[in-house]
């Protein structure tokens, strides 16, 4: 197999979000988690490019959300992009957001709270409810508290 280069490969996950976002199939898309935010940002102008063939919106993201729907380390200090369309899309995850840190700080982030806030950015990520619960269920790597 051919080598790829790693910044043509998450161009093309950009752009094939970005396509999924257009198409409805997504209400929020994700770039791959990256390392550092220089190497985030090098893709930001061909993520701007790919959101205006699409007519997608563009949202920097270096404190992702955190929740037991991924493994703690494919987030835990990454930085990425979101894509999505309509305002109310990114109010929602913002809203996600501040909802967790609220029972963190509350320190009633657990049980049903917890399993809440992970059932919703699935949903969010337009998620199938079966693939939810799976990947909630299979992750050996929950944040911990």
């Amino acid at each position: 197999m051919q080598n790829l280069d790693v910044f043509s490969y998450q161009c093309g996950v950009i752009d094939c979000f970005n396509e999924m976002v257009y198409a409805g199939v997504k209400s929020l898309a994700l770039s791959r988690p990256m390392d550092s935010a220089a190497e985030r940002d090098a893709l930001v102008p061909f993520a701007r490019e790919s959101c205006g063939r699409y007519g997608n919106q563009l949202y920097i993201e270096d404190e992702p959300l955190l929740t037991d729907l991924f493994p703690i380390s494919m987030n835990l200090g990454k930085h990425n992009m979101l894509f999505y369309r309509a305002d109310h899309i990114l109010e929602q995850y913002l809203r996600l957001k501040r909802w967790k840190a609220a029972l963190v700080r509350e320190k009633v982030y657990f049980g049903g709270n917890r399993t809440q806030i992970a059932w919703d950015y699935g949903r969010l990520l337009s998620y199938p409810e079966e693939a939810i619960r799976r990947l909630i269920a299979e992750n050996p790597e929950k944040e911990l508290l």
